[in-house]
């Protein structure tokens, strides 16, 4: 398929593309953000269509995915706002550091026991680094970063579960 024929097709479904990204996001501005964003994510992944299959099931589903992806986002980037008693958040506060220090130390024992290759990504992760930037520091496959941060977890949740850690 051509660039124009691409274009063509994209230009023929503005309609139906700003009608769903409206019943998606329920505001007009967002909607707008919304068909501007799967456009560009369809231009830009404009070899992965195949010819032959249904264009605006493709682009439709583009966008649905687009939009879950971000309401995701916002959802875990969210915090509680809710009014809280100032008593409440003091107690809360004043917590007892000993017992917060002795988990932390049973932790970090925990994580020193899993292997070398699985705990160094993991804390790579942990910091906040994202799996490219592990993976070019460690000279290794982006796959083989994911799944081993993926096995650090799951060993660390049945290694944690095994102590009984609680915070």
């Amino acid at each position: 398929m051509s660039s124009n024929e691409f274009y063509h097709y994209i230009d023929d479904l503005n309609r139906p593309l700003q009608s769903f990204a409206l019943s998606l996001t329920k505001d007009m501005e967002d909607s707008k953000d919304l068909v501007q964003e799967t456009i560009f994510k369809a231009l830009k992944n404009k070899d992965k269509f195949r010819i032959g299959t249904n264009f605006k099931a493709w682009i439709m589903t583009l966008m649905r995915n687009t939009f879950i992806n971000n309401y995701r986002k916002k959802k875990r980037s969210q915090t509680d706002l809710a009014p809280t008693d100032s008593y409440v958040f003091a107690a809360a506060s004043e917590e007892n550091s000993g017992e917060s220090n002795m988990a932390t130390k049973e932790l970090m024992a925990i994580l020193n026991s899993i292997d070398e290759k699985l705990r160094e990504p993991f804390w790579m992760y942990y910091i906040g680094m994202s799996y490219q930037e592990i993976s070019d520091a460690l000279d290794t496959p982006l796959g083989t970063i994911k799944s081993r941060i993926f096995f650090a977890r799951k060993e660390l949740q049945s290694k944690i579960r095994a102590v009984g850690i609680r915070n």
